[in-house]
């Protein structure tokens, strides 16, 4: 009787061992995928920050960019209303351009700033040309 006991007991010791080998072998290689992991993570994180990086010095120098593109542009209405004022012939197309942008029709610009009808269609396809 003790020997079939411990018979019994032997075999689930060694099912026990079995089964905590296996445990101990999917263990080990469930570490090695988490390791692998964090390995390709750290890879992505670091490959991130350096666009992040480049984004953001791109950034600034475009800032930098439009800030002296700014100072650059800031004073032509300044100019351009001097040349105006310099230029009586150029106050017809000014008021000509003004005219296309809201709208107006080759005719009416024709008679509102006395331009000829080629000077009228010109202004009327520049101004096409630059919404589209």
């Amino acid at each position: 009787m003790w020997l079939s006991v411990l018979a019994v007991f032997s075999v689930i010791c060694v099912g026990n061992s079995v089964a905590v080998y296996m445990l101990w072998k999917k263990n080990q290689h469930l570490e090695s995928l988490h390791a692998q992991l964090l390995e390709q993570q750290k890879e992505a994180q670091k490959n991130l920050n350096r666009r992040l990086e480049s984004y953001l010095s791109s950034s600034m120098r475009m800032g930098e960019e439009l800030h002296e593109l700014q100072k650059s542009v800031a004073p032509l209405p300044e100019k351009i209303l001097r040349m105006e004022q310099k230029d009586p012939s150029s106050l017809s197309f000014t008021q000509a351009a003004r005219l296309v942008g809201l709208g107006a029709t080759t005719e009416d610009i024709k008679q509102s700033c006395g331009l000829s009808q080629s000077e009228a269609e010109l202004l009327q396809r520049m101004h096409s040309k630059r919404d589209s």
